[in-house]
């Protein structure tokens, strides 16, 4: 759990795995309020007004906020294994839900963090985004999407500094979860989490982040990942 636990957590992504089990490990503690938003609620990463409206209707300034959400393979959608496979609609799905719905989240929540302590934003990156560290290929529209994500957390930082330098900008990768969006792709890995234990293992990473940390992407054991 987190040493300082935040005041109000909003988790983008409730009802998904991961989503779930970081909210429901924050709410152990009777002194964080949580706010749980997904489509369920009436939040759509694709919809910028759904975005918008989350973030006005909060009562109280939020001063964590992960953004839980991922698309790696959907009814239309699979990962590529080859150039040939490559198309422009499976490249706008990703990067609509990968890297600009992540971006309106900050647009719109940051401006609602404190300004007088430390705070946190969040969101869920892959290590497959890190250019230097493909080696495998394939998997072309999630890898794009995620560095593009990854690009983005860095210069929101960047403006962060400027503006409200408590805040801390992280991308987090948490390992290979059993989630719907793993489910396919298990086979030969070599550390399966629960959602509960990544959820753990990020929470932690938030609790010890600086200022110094801002912008950049670490693994869910506080590795840094290169870009």
């Amino acid at each position: 759990m987190i040493p300082t636990p935040p005041r109000h957590a909003v988790i983008i992504g409730a009802t998904g795995g991961l989503g779930t089990a970081l909210a429901d490990l924050l709410s152990t503690n009777p002194n964080t309020r949580i706010t749980r938003l997904s489509r369920s609620t009436g939040l759509d990463l694709t919809s910028p007004a759904s975005i918008t409206a989350a973030a006005a209707a909060l009562s109280t300034p939020p001063d964590l906020v992960i953004v839980a959400t991922g698309l790696l393979h959907a009814e239309s959608l699979a990962p590529e294994r080859a150039l040939r496979q490559l198309s422009a609609a499976a490249f706008t799905q990703a990067f609509a839900i990968n890297a600009i719905g992540p971006a309106l989240i900050a647009q719109a929540f940051l401006p609602l963090m404190p300004r007088n302590r430390r705070t946190v934003f969040a969101a869920l990156s892959a290590r497959v985004g890190s250019i230097s560290d493909n080696r495998l290929g394939g998997w072309h529209a999630y890898r794009a999407s995620k560095s593009a994500l990854n690009q983005i957390l860095c210069t929101i930082a960047i403006e962060q500094a400027r503006t409200n330098p408590e805040n801390i900008v992280l991308g987090l990768h948490p390992g290979t979860v059993d989630t719907g969006l793993s489910k396919p792709f298990q086979r030969g890995v070599a550390k399966l989490f629960t959602p509960a234990e990544s959820a753990a293992h990020l929470l932690a990473v938030i609790a010890s982040a600086t200022p110094a940390m801002s912008g950049r992407i670490y693994d869910w054991q506080g590795t840094e990942i290169a870009p």
